[in-house]
């Protein structure tokens, strides 16, 4: 099964061959995907941006996305940027084994997809919390923080 990108026609140029994940750093749920995604990236593939860094903020705007509200995470994965569910399914299906059957996600149709990720996002704050400000990175994930 192919992974076909939710994206802007153009994404940001990005000078990298790793995948790179941008995340609400004040997001509990988001910063917790990131925590998991550096215990299951045994290769260590993946790069990470907070979405409220200089270096995100323009991610998300070349991608057309909204600035005030980070209520998605950002992957660009071998040029390709996802958004919403897709995000998700894209960092599963790199990860390999079991996780790609993350891609099964992929048969509900895209209205649905974007409807229950976008439910979850709304009410990720009331759901999981938020911080004040972007918690300090584990030394692990410091070492692959750009921005």
């Amino acid at each position: 099964m192919i992974v076909k990108p939710n994206h802007s026609p153009e994404p940001p140029e990005f000078e990298s061959s790793r995948p790179l994940i941008v995340f609400d750093g004040i997001c509990v749920l988001c910063s917790g995907f990131v925590r998991m995604v550096v215990k299951l990236d045994r290769k260590g593939r993946f790069n990470f941006a907070t979405a409220q860094s200089p270096f995100g903020e323009m991610l998300f705007k070349k991608s057309g996305l909204r600035t005030d509200r980070y209520e998605t995470n950002l992957v660009i994965v071998d040029g390709a940027v996802f958004i919403r569910l897709d995000s998700f399914v894209a960092v599963m299906a790199e990860l390999g084994w079991p996780w790609r059957a993350a891609r099964i996600l992929l048969l509900l149709p895209r209205p649905l997809r974007d409807w229950l990720y976008d439910r979850i996002a709304k009410n990720r704050y009331a759901l999981f919390g938020k911080k004040d400000n972007c918690e300090i990175p584990s030394a692990e994930v410091r070492a692959r923080l750009i921005g």
